[in-house]
């Protein structure tokens, strides 16, 4: 675990990632990451253009059987 400082960055606050960090996600300046809260807290990724097209369909499938689902979930 590598401790993260946070600072003031123009009116927003904001963290310095170390270069091993950096490195490891194979990101540099300009780069997108994704921060998702889960249940062992903050992960940080990287730009997955596959998951998101996943994620676009799953969500049009559940869109498309929206009052199936409602039935189901009874």
């Amino acid at each position: 675990m590598q401790p993260l400082r946070v600072t003031q960055i123009g009116n927003s606050l904001g963290v310095i990632l170390p270069k091993e960090i950096t490195n490891h996600l194979h990101v540099s300046k300009g780069d997108t990451l994704f921060a998702t809260l889960s249940p062992n807290g903050l992960e940080i990724s990287q730009y997955n253009a596959e998951l998101e097209a996943e994620i676009t369909l799953g969500q049009a499938f559940m869109n498309e059987f929206r009052e199936t689902f409602k039935v189901l979930a009874k």
